[in-house]
Protein backbone atom coordinates (compact mmCIF):
# COMPACT_ATOMS: atom_id res chain seq x y z
CA UNK A 1 0.00 0.00 0.00
CA UNK A 2 1.12 3.16 -1.12
CA UNK A 3 1.67 6.22 1.05
CA UNK A 4 -1.05 7.95 -0.70
CA UNK A 5 -3.22 4.92 -0.68
CA UNK A 6 -2.79 4.82 3.28
CA UNK A 7 -3.63 8.56 3.46
CA UNK A 8 -6.75 7.63 1.43
CA UNK A 9 -7.43 4.94 3.60
CA UNK A 10 -7.32 6.90 6.98
CA UNK A 11 -9.22 10.25 5.76
CA UNK A 12 -11.90 8.01 4.66
CA UNK A 13 -12.06 5.62 8.33
CA UNK A 14 -12.09 9.28 9.93
CA UNK A 15 -15.34 10.62 7.74
CA UNK A 16 -17.23 7.15 8.45
CA UNK A 17 -16.45 7.47 11.92
CA UNK A 18 -17.22 11.30 12.59
CA UNK A 19 -20.13 11.23 10.81
CA UNK A 20 -21.70 7.85 12.29
CA UNK A 21 -20.35 8.94 16.09
CA UNK A 22 -22.31 12.75 15.50
CA UNK A 23 -25.71 10.98 14.00
CA UNK A 24 -26.22 7.62 16.27
CA UNK A 25 -24.56 8.82 19.54
CA UNK A 26 -21.48 6.45 19.96
CA UNK A 27 -19.15 8.67 22.19
CA UNK A 28 -15.76 6.88 20.95
CA UNK A 29 -13.99 4.67 18.42
CA UNK A 30 -10.88 3.68 17.66
CA UNK A 31 -9.83 2.09 14.18
CA UNK A 32 -6.76 0.19 12.27
CA UNK A 33 -5.64 -1.37 8.96
CA UNK A 34 -2.90 -2.42 8.21
CA UNK A 35 -2.18 -3.40 4.35
CA UNK A 36 0.54 -4.58 2.53
CA UNK A 37 3.38 -3.85 4.99
CA UNK A 38 1.53 -0.16 6.04
CA UNK A 39 -0.20 0.56 9.24
CA UNK A 40 -2.88 3.46 9.72
CA UNK A 41 -5.01 4.00 13.28
CA UNK A 42 -7.88 6.26 13.55
CA UNK A 43 -9.38 7.40 17.10
CA UNK A 44 -12.23 9.90 17.88
CA UNK A 45 -14.39 10.99 20.41
CA UNK A 46 -14.58 10.33 23.75
CA UNK A 47 -13.39 6.84 26.01
CA UNK A 48 -15.98 7.75 28.91
CA UNK A 49 -18.34 10.12 29.18
CA UNK A 50 -17.77 10.74 33.09
CA UNK A 51 -14.17 11.77 32.93
CA UNK A 52 -14.61 13.10 29.52
CA UNK A 53 -11.45 11.30 28.60
CA UNK A 54 -10.52 11.39 25.35
CA UNK A 55 -10.11 8.06 23.23
CA UNK A 56 -6.66 8.00 21.72
CA UNK A 57 -4.80 5.63 19.18
CA UNK A 58 -3.18 4.13 21.89
CA UNK A 59 -6.64 3.94 24.30
CA UNK A 60 -7.15 0.20 25.40
CA UNK A 61 -10.50 -1.50 25.15
CA UNK A 62 -12.08 -4.82 26.49
CA UNK A 63 -11.60 -7.26 23.79
CA UNK A 64 -14.94 -9.75 24.19
CA UNK A 65 -15.19 -12.39 22.13
CA UNK A 66 -12.15 -11.79 19.68
CA UNK A 67 -10.74 -13.10 22.96
CA UNK A 68 -11.42 -16.43 21.18
CA UNK A 69 -9.29 -16.58 18.79
CA UNK A 70 -6.24 -15.60 21.32
CA UNK A 71 -7.90 -18.84 23.16
CA UNK A 72 -8.19 -20.95 20.33
CA UNK A 73 -4.31 -19.88 19.38
CA UNK A 74 -3.44 -21.05 22.69
CA UNK A 75 -4.96 -24.53 22.55
CA UNK A 76 -2.89 -24.91 18.93
CA UNK A 77 -0.10 -24.13 20.58
CA UNK A 78 -0.45 -26.95 22.69
CA UNK A 79 -1.15 -29.44 19.79
CA UNK A 80 2.08 -28.30 18.36
CA UNK A 81 3.53 -28.98 21.51
CA UNK A 82 1.90 -32.30 21.91
CA UNK A 83 0.67 -31.80 24.75
CA UNK A 84 -3.35 -32.03 23.46
CA UNK A 85 -4.82 -33.55 20.36
CA UNK A 86 -7.61 -32.61 18.60
CA UNK A 87 -9.79 -35.66 18.11
CA UNK A 88 -9.15 -36.32 21.66
CA UNK A 89 -11.93 -36.29 24.72
CA UNK A 90 -12.00 -33.67 26.82
CA UNK A 91 -12.57 -35.60 29.85
CA UNK A 92 -8.86 -37.31 29.04
CA UNK A 93 -7.40 -34.34 29.65
CA UNK A 94 -10.25 -32.39 32.37
CA UNK A 95 -11.79 -35.59 34.59
CA UNK A 96 -13.80 -33.40 35.95
CA UNK A 97 -15.77 -31.87 33.33
CA UNK A 98 -19.28 -33.35 33.26
CA UNK A 99 -22.62 -32.02 32.39
CA UNK A 100 -26.24 -32.34 33.75
CA UNK A 101 -26.96 -35.34 32.03
CA UNK A 102 -24.97 -37.89 32.39
CA UNK A 103 -22.03 -39.08 29.78
CA UNK A 104 -22.99 -36.02 27.50
CA UNK A 105 -19.69 -33.95 28.07
CA UNK A 106 -17.55 -37.83 27.78
CA UNK A 107 -18.24 -37.56 23.76
CA UNK A 108 -16.68 -34.31 23.37
CA UNK A 109 -13.63 -33.58 21.77
CA UNK A 110 -10.81 -30.82 22.32
CA UNK A 111 -11.51 -30.08 18.68
CA UNK A 112 -15.42 -29.62 19.41
CA UNK A 113 -14.60 -26.64 22.36
CA UNK A 114 -12.95 -24.40 19.66
CA UNK A 115 -15.57 -24.81 16.92
CA UNK A 116 -18.40 -24.24 18.15
CA UNK A 117 -19.97 -27.51 17.77
CA UNK A 118 -19.80 -28.86 21.53
CA UNK A 119 -23.68 -28.57 22.32
CA UNK A 120 -22.60 -27.53 25.64
CA UNK A 121 -25.91 -25.11 26.92
CA UNK A 122 -24.10 -22.39 28.82
CA UNK A 123 -24.78 -19.65 27.00
CA UNK A 124 -26.00 -17.40 29.90
CA UNK A 125 -24.19 -18.92 32.77
CA UNK A 126 -22.12 -16.40 34.95
CA UNK A 127 -20.79 -17.84 37.71
CA UNK A 128 -19.31 -15.05 39.74
CA UNK A 129 -15.92 -16.43 41.10
CA UNK A 130 -12.91 -14.22 41.27
CA UNK A 131 -8.94 -15.25 41.00
CA UNK A 132 -7.16 -18.17 40.35
CA UNK A 133 -9.63 -20.38 41.16
CA UNK A 134 -12.33 -18.59 38.28
CA UNK A 135 -12.25 -21.38 35.68
CA UNK A 136 -12.38 -24.60 38.01
CA UNK A 137 -15.74 -22.85 39.40
CA UNK A 138 -16.94 -22.05 36.22
CA UNK A 139 -16.42 -26.18 35.24
CA UNK A 140 -17.74 -27.32 38.54
CA UNK A 141 -21.14 -25.29 37.72
CA UNK A 142 -21.38 -26.91 34.70
CA UNK A 143 -21.78 -30.14 36.14
CA UNK A 144 -25.09 -29.11 38.27
CA UNK A 145 -26.52 -26.08 36.04
CA UNK A 146 -26.04 -26.63 32.62
CA UNK A 147 -26.86 -29.81 29.73
CA UNK A 148 -26.42 -30.12 26.30
CA UNK A 149 -28.34 -28.72 22.76
CA UNK A 150 -27.18 -31.34 20.51
CA UNK A 151 -24.66 -34.28 19.89
CA UNK A 152 -21.34 -32.73 19.69
CA UNK A 153 -20.66 -32.40 16.00
CA UNK A 154 -23.87 -32.99 15.12
CA UNK A 155 -25.10 -28.80 14.69
CA UNK A 156 -23.22 -25.59 15.19
CA UNK A 157 -23.59 -23.00 18.07
CA UNK A 158 -21.91 -20.11 19.04
CA UNK A 159 -20.22 -21.49 22.65
CA UNK A 160 -19.16 -19.07 25.16
CA UNK A 161 -19.21 -22.19 27.35
CA UNK A 162 -16.82 -24.21 25.48
CA UNK A 163 -14.17 -21.63 24.99
CA UNK A 164 -14.13 -21.20 28.98
CA UNK A 165 -13.84 -25.09 29.35
CA UNK A 166 -10.62 -25.08 26.59
CA UNK A 167 -9.69 -22.08 28.92
CA UNK A 168 -9.72 -24.90 31.95
CA UNK A 169 -8.08 -27.58 29.89
CA UNK A 170 -5.21 -25.40 28.79
CA UNK A 171 -4.63 -24.31 32.77
CA UNK A 172 -4.21 -28.24 33.20
CA UNK A 173 -2.54 -29.19 30.43
CA UNK A 174 0.39 -26.34 31.20
CA UNK A 175 0.00 -25.87 34.93
CA UNK A 176 -0.33 -22.56 34.66
CA UNK A 177 -3.56 -19.90 35.22
CA UNK A 178 -4.75 -18.65 31.85
CA UNK A 179 -4.31 -14.71 32.29
CA UNK A 180 -0.54 -15.78 32.87
CA UNK A 181 -0.66 -18.23 29.98
CA UNK A 182 -1.77 -15.32 27.72
CA UNK A 183 0.09 -13.00 28.41
CA UNK A 184 3.34 -15.30 28.38
CA UNK A 185 2.51 -17.29 25.36
CA UNK A 186 0.34 -14.52 23.31
CA UNK A 187 0.86 -11.06 24.26
CA UNK A 188 4.74 -11.45 24.61
CA UNK A 189 5.69 -13.26 21.37
CA UNK A 190 3.35 -10.86 19.44
CA UNK A 191 4.60 -8.15 20.86
CA UNK A 192 1.24 -6.74 22.47
CA UNK A 193 3.21 -4.74 24.52
CA UNK A 194 -0.22 -2.70 25.77
CA UNK A 195 -2.34 -5.42 26.39
CA UNK A 196 -3.46 -6.97 30.16
CA UNK A 197 -5.47 -9.65 31.56
CA UNK A 198 -7.40 -7.65 34.16
CA UNK A 199 -9.17 -4.09 35.31
CA UNK A 200 -7.13 -3.69 37.95
CA UNK A 201 -3.61 -3.90 35.08
CA UNK A 202 -5.96 -1.82 32.14
CA UNK A 203 -6.49 1.39 34.82
CA UNK A 204 -2.51 1.92 35.25
CA UNK A 205 -3.07 3.19 31.35
CA UNK A 206 -6.04 5.02 29.42
CA UNK A 207 -8.82 2.93 28.86
CA UNK A 208 -12.28 3.34 27.04
CA UNK A 209 -15.70 2.16 28.93
CA UNK A 210 -18.72 0.89 27.85
CA UNK A 211 -21.75 2.89 27.50
CA UNK A 212 -25.79 2.42 26.67
CA UNK A 213 -28.56 4.52 25.41
CA UNK A 214 -30.47 6.79 28.04
CA UNK A 215 -34.09 4.99 27.35
CA UNK A 216 -35.43 8.39 27.43
CA UNK A 217 -32.82 10.92 26.01
CA UNK A 218 -31.01 7.84 23.73
CA UNK A 219 -27.47 10.16 25.25
CA UNK A 220 -24.91 7.54 25.80
CA UNK A 221 -24.32 6.93 29.53
CA UNK A 222 -21.97 4.75 31.11
CA UNK A 223 -21.89 1.04 32.01
CA UNK A 224 -22.61 0.46 35.31
CA UNK A 225 -19.93 -2.60 35.23
CA UNK A 226 -16.51 -2.92 33.34
CA UNK A 227 -15.94 -6.29 32.80
CA UNK A 228 -17.90 -9.85 32.76
CA UNK A 229 -16.73 -12.01 35.92
CA UNK A 230 -13.37 -13.73 35.95
CA UNK A 231 -15.02 -17.27 34.89
CA UNK A 232 -15.30 -15.29 31.67
CA UNK A 233 -11.78 -14.97 30.77
CA UNK A 234 -11.45 -17.25 27.92
CA UNK A 235 -14.83 -16.40 25.98
CA UNK A 236 -14.02 -12.72 26.12
CA UNK A 237 -14.92 -11.65 29.79
CA UNK A 238 -11.39 -9.52 30.79
CA UNK A 239 -8.62 -9.03 28.06
CA UNK A 240 -8.02 -5.55 27.46
CA UNK A 241 -5.11 -4.20 24.43
CA UNK A 242 -4.99 -1.70 22.00
CA UNK A 243 -6.00 -1.62 18.36
CA UNK A 244 -2.39 -2.02 17.85
CA UNK A 245 -2.03 -4.78 20.08
CA UNK A 246 -4.62 -6.63 17.83
CA UNK A 247 -3.47 -5.44 14.69
CA UNK A 248 -0.33 -7.33 15.77
CA UNK A 249 -1.85 -10.12 16.65
CA UNK A 250 -4.04 -10.58 13.43
CA UNK A 251 -0.96 -10.31 11.43
CA UNK A 252 1.18 -13.43 13.07
CA UNK A 253 -2.14 -15.04 11.38
CA UNK A 254 -1.35 -13.46 7.96
CA UNK A 255 1.83 -14.71 8.33
CA UNK A 256 1.52 -18.15 8.91
CA UNK A 257 1.88 -17.64 13.34
CA UNK A 258 4.86 -15.98 12.90
CA UNK A 259 5.08 -12.69 14.40
CA UNK A 260 6.10 -9.03 13.53
CA UNK A 261 8.91 -9.40 16.23
CA UNK A 262 9.85 -12.11 14.66
CA UNK A 263 8.72 -15.02 17.37
CA UNK A 264 7.03 -18.17 15.68
CA UNK A 265 3.96 -18.22 18.03
CA UNK A 266 2.18 -21.35 15.62
CA UNK A 267 2.83 -23.56 13.17
CA UNK A 268 2.17 -22.89 9.96
CA UNK A 269 0.16 -26.03 9.77
CA UNK A 270 -1.53 -24.99 13.30
CA UNK A 271 -2.43 -21.39 11.45
CA UNK A 272 -3.97 -23.05 8.49
CA UNK A 273 -6.19 -25.39 10.35
CA UNK A 274 -7.72 -22.26 12.54
CA UNK A 275 -8.78 -21.21 8.95
CA UNK A 276 -9.92 -24.02 7.12
CA UNK A 277 -13.79 -24.51 7.37
CA UNK A 278 -14.40 -27.08 10.23
CA UNK A 279 -18.17 -26.80 10.26
CA UNK A 280 -21.14 -24.91 7.64
CA UNK A 281 -24.46 -25.07 8.43
CA UNK A 282 -24.83 -24.10 4.81
CA UNK A 283 -27.24 -21.37 5.60
CA UNK A 284 -26.73 -17.14 4.61
CA UNK A 285 -26.87 -16.22 8.16
CA UNK A 286 -24.18 -18.22 9.94
CA UNK A 287 -21.18 -18.36 8.28
CA UNK A 288 -19.35 -21.02 7.43
CA UNK A 289 -16.70 -22.17 10.88
CA UNK A 290 -13.14 -22.76 11.37
CA UNK A 291 -11.54 -23.25 14.86
CA UNK A 292 -11.73 -19.79 16.47
CA UNK A 293 -11.98 -17.91 13.33
CA UNK A 294 -15.49 -17.70 11.47
CA UNK A 295 -14.96 -17.62 7.46
CA UNK A 296 -17.19 -14.35 6.38
CA UNK A 297 -17.72 -14.99 2.34
CA UNK A 298 -17.86 -11.94 0.38
CA UNK A 299 -17.75 -13.82 -3.35
CA UNK A 300 -14.90 -15.47 -3.69
CA UNK A 301 -13.23 -13.64 -0.65
CA UNK A 302 -12.86 -15.07 2.99
CA UNK A 303 -12.73 -12.49 5.64
CA UNK A 304 -11.64 -14.15 9.22
CA UNK A 305 -13.62 -12.43 11.36
CA UNK A 306 -14.61 -12.02 15.21
CA UNK A 307 -16.30 -9.80 17.07
CA UNK A 308 -16.78 -9.06 20.62
CA UNK A 309 -19.37 -7.62 22.51
CA UNK A 310 -18.02 -6.43 26.25
CA UNK A 311 -20.74 -3.96 28.71
CA UNK A 312 -21.86 -1.30 26.22
CA UNK A 313 -19.02 -1.74 23.84
CA UNK A 314 -18.08 -3.23 20.71
CA UNK A 315 -14.75 -4.86 18.93
CA UNK A 316 -14.05 -6.40 15.56
CA UNK A 317 -11.14 -8.03 14.47
CA UNK A 318 -10.47 -9.04 10.89
CA UNK A 319 -8.07 -10.91 8.46
CA UNK A 320 -8.18 -10.77 4.74
CA UNK A 321 -5.21 -13.33 3.29
CA UNK A 322 -5.97 -13.11 -0.22
CA UNK A 323 -5.40 -9.39 0.26
CA UNK A 324 -2.63 -9.20 2.86
CA UNK A 325 -4.95 -6.74 5.06
CA UNK A 326 -5.83 -6.77 9.12
CA UNK A 327 -8.89 -4.38 10.03
CA UNK A 328 -9.84 -4.20 14.04
CA UNK A 329 -11.93 -1.39 15.84
CA UNK A 330 -13.89 -0.77 18.89
CA UNK A 331 -16.80 1.35 19.40
CA UNK A 332 -17.91 2.37 22.85
CA UNK A 333 -21.84 1.37 22.45
CA UNK A 334 -23.38 -1.60 21.25
CA UNK A 335 -24.79 0.87 18.14
CA UNK A 336 -20.85 0.54 16.56
CA UNK A 337 -21.06 -2.48 15.24
CA UNK A 338 -22.98 -0.57 12.32
CA UNK A 339 -20.09 1.40 11.56
CA UNK A 340 -17.76 -1.51 12.18
CA UNK A 341 -19.53 -3.45 9.30
CA UNK A 342 -19.92 -0.10 7.35
CA UNK A 343 -16.19 -0.05 7.24
CA UNK A 344 -15.35 -3.32 6.63
CA UNK A 345 -17.60 -3.02 3.67
CA UNK A 346 -15.62 0.19 2.58
CA UNK A 347 -12.27 -1.36 2.56
CA UNK A 348 -13.47 -4.16 0.59
CA UNK A 349 -15.35 -3.10 -2.59
CA UNK A 350 -13.46 0.78 -2.85
CA UNK A 351 -9.57 0.17 -1.36
CA UNK A 352 -9.14 -3.65 -2.51
CA UNK A 353 -11.91 -3.93 -5.39
CA UNK A 354 -13.76 -6.84 -3.99
CA UNK A 355 -17.32 -6.95 -5.09
CA UNK A 356 -19.68 -7.52 -2.89
CA UNK A 357 -22.88 -9.88 -3.50
CA UNK A 358 -26.32 -9.39 -3.05
CA UNK A 359 -26.59 -12.12 -0.21
CA UNK A 360 -30.51 -12.44 -0.34
CA UNK A 361 -31.79 -11.57 -3.47
CA UNK A 362 -35.61 -11.97 -3.56
CA UNK A 363 -38.11 -13.24 -1.31
CA UNK A 364 -40.41 -16.31 -1.45
CA UNK A 365 -44.48 -16.11 -0.90
CA UNK A 366 -46.35 -18.25 0.16
CA UNK A 367 -44.23 -20.13 2.43
CA UNK A 368 -45.93 -22.55 5.03
CA UNK A 369 -44.40 -20.90 8.54
CA UNK A 370 -46.22 -24.14 10.20
CA UNK A 371 -42.74 -25.88 10.75
CA UNK A 372 -41.38 -23.06 12.67
CA UNK A 373 -44.66 -21.69 15.41
CA UNK A 374 -43.64 -23.12 18.95
CA UNK A 375 -41.30 -22.63 22.00
CA UNK A 376 -37.50 -23.12 21.35
CA UNK A 377 -35.14 -22.65 24.31
CA UNK A 378 -31.56 -22.69 25.58
CA UNK A 379 -29.75 -22.18 28.80
CA UNK A 380 -32.15 -19.36 30.69
CA UNK A 381 -33.86 -18.10 26.98
CA UNK A 382 -36.88 -19.04 25.70
CA UNK A 383 -38.70 -17.98 22.34
CA UNK A 384 -42.10 -18.54 22.09
CA UNK A 385 -42.69 -18.37 17.71
CA UNK A 386 -46.43 -17.99 16.33
CA UNK A 387 -47.78 -16.71 12.93
CA UNK A 388 -49.02 -13.38 13.05
CA UNK A 389 -50.63 -12.07 9.30
CA UNK A 390 -48.77 -14.09 7.83
CA UNK A 391 -45.49 -13.31 9.40
CA UNK A 392 -43.76 -15.50 12.09
CA UNK A 393 -43.31 -13.79 15.66
CA UNK A 394 -40.84 -14.09 18.17
CA UNK A 395 -41.09 -13.51 22.06
CA UNK A 396 -38.32 -13.74 23.79
CA UNK A 397 -37.94 -14.13 27.38
CA UNK A 398 -34.86 -14.25 29.49
CA UNK A 399 -35.80 -16.74 32.38
CA UNK A 400 -32.91 -16.45 35.37
CA UNK A 401 -31.90 -19.47 37.48
CA UNK A 402 -30.99 -17.13 40.21
CA UNK A 403 -30.44 -13.51 41.18
CA UNK A 404 -26.89 -13.61 40.81
CA UNK A 405 -26.99 -14.78 37.38
CA UNK A 406 -29.98 -12.07 36.60
CA UNK A 407 -28.00 -9.75 38.10
CA UNK A 408 -24.59 -9.86 35.62
CA UNK A 409 -26.57 -10.53 32.96
CA UNK A 410 -28.83 -7.21 33.53
CA UNK A 411 -25.86 -5.22 34.27
CA UNK A 412 -24.73 -6.72 30.88
CA UNK A 413 -27.33 -5.92 28.43
CA UNK A 414 -27.56 -2.26 29.73
CA UNK A 415 -30.48 -2.91 32.50
CA UNK A 416 -32.66 -4.27 30.41
CA UNK A 417 -33.54 -7.69 29.26
CA UNK A 418 -36.88 -7.87 27.83
CA UNK A 419 -37.03 -6.87 23.83
CA UNK A 420 -40.59 -6.20 22.50
CA UNK A 421 -41.72 -9.00 19.94
CA UNK A 422 -40.20 -9.33 16.24
CA UNK A 423 -41.58 -10.03 13.38
CA UNK A 424 -39.64 -12.41 10.36
CA UNK A 425 -41.02 -12.09 7.08
CA UNK A 426 -40.27 -15.50 4.77
CA UNK A 427 -36.97 -15.17 2.39
CA UNK A 428 -37.43 -18.95 1.46
CA UNK A 429 -38.41 -22.37 3.53
CA UNK A 430 -36.45 -21.89 6.69
CA UNK A 431 -34.86 -18.55 6.44
CA UNK A 432 -36.31 -15.44 7.95
CA UNK A 433 -35.44 -11.75 7.91
CA UNK A 434 -36.41 -9.24 10.44
CA UNK A 435 -39.16 -7.42 8.91
CA UNK A 436 -38.80 -3.66 7.74
CA UNK A 437 -35.14 -4.23 6.94
CA UNK A 438 -34.15 -3.81 2.98
CA UNK A 439 -32.14 -6.98 1.56
CA UNK A 440 -29.03 -5.41 1.48
CA UNK A 441 -28.68 -4.57 4.74
CA UNK A 442 -27.79 -8.56 5.57
CA UNK A 443 -25.08 -8.23 2.69
CA UNK A 444 -22.30 -7.86 5.22
CA UNK A 445 -21.77 -8.69 9.16
CA UNK A 446 -25.77 -8.20 9.97
CA UNK A 447 -26.63 -11.15 7.65
CA UNK A 448 -26.41 -12.36 11.46
CA UNK A 449 -29.69 -11.03 11.82
CA UNK A 450 -31.30 -13.05 9.57
CA UNK A 451 -33.12 -16.76 11.25
CA UNK A 452 -33.06 -20.04 10.28
CA UNK A 453 -34.77 -23.00 11.21
CA UNK A 454 -33.21 -26.78 11.11
CA UNK A 455 -33.64 -30.46 11.10
CA UNK A 456 -37.35 -30.39 10.17
CA UNK A 457 -39.10 -33.80 11.33
CA UNK A 458 -42.68 -35.14 11.13
CA UNK A 459 -43.51 -30.86 9.88
CA UNK A 460 -41.79 -29.62 12.96
CA UNK A 461 -38.19 -28.00 13.09
CA UNK A 462 -36.33 -29.47 15.53
CA UNK A 463 -33.73 -26.15 16.19
CA UNK A 464 -34.00 -22.18 15.58
CA UNK A 465 -30.91 -20.35 14.98
CA UNK A 466 -30.16 -16.60 15.53
CA UNK A 467 -26.60 -14.69 15.55
CA UNK A 468 -25.35 -18.06 15.11
CA UNK A 469 -26.75 -19.21 18.54
CA UNK A 470 -29.32 -22.20 18.63
CA UNK A 471 -32.34 -23.05 20.69
CA UNK A 472 -34.19 -26.29 20.50
CA UNK A 473 -38.03 -27.27 20.56
CA UNK A 474 -39.61 -27.79 24.13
Amino acid sequence: MTNNALHTVEAQIREQVVAYCESDNVPGFVAGVHHAGEQTVVAHGTANVSTGAPMLTDTGFLFGSVTKVLTTTLVLQQVDRGLLDLDTPVVTYLPEFALNVPGAADKILVRHLISHTNGIDADLFFPDAKGRDALRTYVTGLASDCGILFEPGEQLSYSNGGMIVAGRLLEVVTGTPFPDLLERDIYAPVGMRDSSTSAERAILRSTAIGHFPDPETMAARPTGMFTLPDTWGPAGGTPIGTVADLLAFGRTHLAGGMSPTGTRVLTAGSAAVMQQVSYDMATPNVPPMGLGWVRYPFGDTTVLAMSGASPGGVSILCVIPEHDLVFTAYGNTPAAIMLQDQLLQWLLSEHLGVPIPTLVTEMEQDVDLTPYAGTYRSDQLRIDVSIVDGQLEERTTYEPADASQERIFTEFAGGTTSAPPQRYVPIRPGLFAPAGYPLEAFDGYLRLLLVSYHDVRDGQARFRNGGGRLTRRA
